[in-house]
């Protein structure tokens, strides 16, 4: 988490069923808002209780009983102490926002400023007056530009996605840029044949899906961030009393964890029989090759968006015979996501209302703010 730190989503798709985020006139929040909407949540359920903080797990693999359980290694960090238990499920929820990604560039190892990746980053005085170089047009990398553009002398911006992204408006000092083809000591090259002096180059290029505590037993395997074979990218086909939380992006997060999860336990419960083999496989291949077929490389396996959400979403729900996640909460987020790309500087002046189970309202906060300023006057002056 970096200081200045907004969502770049509606706090209206991030709470929980049942549990939602604290009512205010904005919709984008500052992230110690989320944090503090987290610690909430964990002590009006009493999760923390449950939680055995400060262990590592290092192992995990199919246990020797000759039973669908697993045997789970952990270290305590601060005694050192090792211990192994047996598991009859285990859900693996430790994200895919940890093991940076960073490119190898030729001459990265020769340049005599300062690089670091988005995971690092915490502060913008960094950037004071510095030439940076952003690399990388995801979520973090068009948010870092304009926060590195408040304190650099100059931000280029390094890019390879689609033209619409070239049309969006930038501070005057943002020079959007090709891909990099080499770095020299103090300056990069660029794969049109400019070069620009450089002082800072902050790579915002994503994140490797890591699972370095699996066991190669478990039957799991990573192929650039494909995380196969997934039966509905949750139960491992090979040992499906192993499930994964989380894993696909550009999603209403907070909303498909609390899905999957209850996905999870239809099965793990009893309440239904756990989908074969041949069911899963199936399943599996088929959107697989549909993804494929589009287009989509490995690392996309896992991608939702407006394209995907809605239909996996409903796909969860359907197969478990639970609750779904409600339309409107699909459409804000797609809302939201168009506005970032017509109106980058300002598309957290939005604010959305829930009308019922598919409608959202929208206003400009400004709006909000003014009718909530009125409000508080006429109280006043009752």
């Amino acid at each position: 988490m970096y200081e200045g730190l907004k969502t770049n989503l509606p706090k209206e798709i991030m709470g929980f069923p049942g549990y939602e985020m604290p009512a205010q006139p904005a919709s984008y929040v500052p992230w110690h808002e989320v944090l503090q909407f987290i610690r909430d949540y964990s002590a009006h359920y009493d999760v923390t209780r449950r939680i055995a903080f400060e262990h590592l797990v290092e192992e995990v693999r199919p246990a020797s009983d000759g039973t669908d359980g697993w045997s789970v290694t952990v270290r305590q960090l601060t005694s050192g102490l090792r211990t192994t238990e047996r598991f009859d499920f285990v859900l693996v929820c430790n994200g895919h926002y940890h093991t940076p990604a960073i490119p190898t560039n030729p001459g990265g190892e020769c340049f005599l400023g300062k690089q670091l990746h988005s995971h690092d980053y915490r502060k913008s005085d960094i950037f004071r007056d510095q030439l940076v170089l952003v690399i990388g047009a995801g979520p973090s990398g068009t948010d870092l530009t304009l926060e590195a553009a408040k304190m650099a002398k100059t931000v280029y911006f390094s890019h390879h996605v689609p033209e619409k992204l070239k049309q969006l408006t930038f501070p005057s000092n943002v020079l959007q840029v090709p891909d990099v083809l080499r770095i020299l000591p103090e300056c990069v090259e660029f794969v049109d044949g400019s070069q620009h002096p450089v002082s800072v180059i902050f790579y915002c290029t994503g994140y490797r899906y890591s699972f370095p505590f699996l066991h190669p037993d478990c039957g799991v395997q990573v192929d650039d961030n494909w995380v196969r074979p997934l039966y509905k990218h949750v139960l491992n086909i090979n040992h499906p009393t192993m499930a994964f939380i989380g894993l696909p992006f550009y999603v209403c997060a907070t909303l498909m964890f609390e899905l999957q999860a209850r996905f999870c336990v239809t099965f793990y419960g009893g309440r239904l029989s756990m989908p074969d083999r041949a069911e899963m496989m199936s399943d599996h291949d088929r959107e697989m090759n549909g993804r494929w077929s589009k287009g989509l490389k490995k690392r996309q396996a896992h991608m939702m968006g407006a394209e995907y959400q809605g239909e996996y979403y409903q796909s969860l729900a359907h197969r478990a015979q639970i609750e779904p996640i409600p339309k409107v909460m699909t459409d804000m987020h797609i809302d939201s996501g168009r506005r970032k790309k017509e109106d980058l500087q300002n598309y957290r002046n939005d604010v959305y209302r829930i009308v019922d189970e598919n409608t959202f309202v929208k206003y400009d906060i400004s709006e909000v703010v003014c009718a909530s300023n009125e409000l508080t006057v006429e109280s006043h002056s009752s």
